[in-house]
């Protein structure tokens, strides 16, 4: 399976990184395997995911997000906060992703999905039970109406665009000090969107390798990921 092979090229069996501990191998390779059955089911219904396919889920949604982890535990272990202070969001969370993934590898650490859509609610809520993520809240709401200041990290993928509006809309919900970690892909894109803001903030962009993804196929297809994060 390209899921288990994935997380061990990642060094997940090594149990931690920056010295945040994560969830054991075995056991987080059953969650994402039970995440894999969960989103083939009520895909079709819940309107998730653009693949049906258990391998290509496992890649290009389940690694693909995990792919960020040993950089996340570096800003949470940089936050200098303990797991009961500090908070984290998955801004547009859709089908979950990242945040499920996340929050089986880091079960001592909160997590808040942000999701506008009642369905899709209705579906990561049904995860996070079956899964027992006891470390997961479910918030059906836009970006643009959460209150101010209430996440020190907030990541989000296959979100939108970073243009003006929802820059200042994700830097109003985070704390002083927090950060921003977005999921991107082509460098050139990123480029474009921040030299594209009235003023550009201060980012940093981090190369993701990703298991069977992010090597160039005979297609020709470019599968260049990154992780952006902006500091408050």
């Amino acid at each position: 399976m390209k899921l288990h092979e994935g997380l061990l090229q990642l060094k997940f069996d090594r149990g931690e990184f920056s010295g945040i501990r994560m969830t054991p191998l075995d056991e987080l390779e059953k969650k994402l395997e039970t995440y894999i059955s969960l989103l083939q089911e009520y895909n079709a219904k819940f309107d998730l995911i653009n693949t049906d396919d258990r391998e290509e889920i496992a890649v290009r949604h389940i690694l693909d997000s995990l792919a960020a982890l040993p950089k996340i535990c570096e800003l949470i272990k940089n936050s200098g906060k303990t797991e009961e202070m500090l908070s984290l969001a998955d801004i547009g969370s859709g089908a979950g992703l990242p945040g499920i993934p996340l929050s089986c590898a880091l079960p001592q650490y909160k997590f808040t999905l942000i999701e506008r859509m009642t369905k899709r609610c209705a579906f990561l809520t049904h995860c996070a039970q079956t899964l027992g993520l006891k470390n997961v809240t479910v918030h059906e709401n836009q970006a643009e109406r959460l209150e101010q200041k209430i996440f020190d990290i907030c990541v989000f993928r296959a979100f939108r665009p970073l243009e003006k509006k929802m820059m200042k809309v994700l830097l109003r919900i985070l704390k002083d000090g927090g950060c921003l970690a977005a999921y991107k892909a082509r460098q050139e894109k990123i480029t474009e969107e921040m030299t594209s803001l009235p003023v550009v903030p201060e980012y940093e962009v981090f190369k993701l390798d990703v298991p069977f993804l992010t090597q160039n196929d005979s297609s020709g297809e470019d599968r260049e990921r990154n992780l952006v994060i902006i500091r408050k």
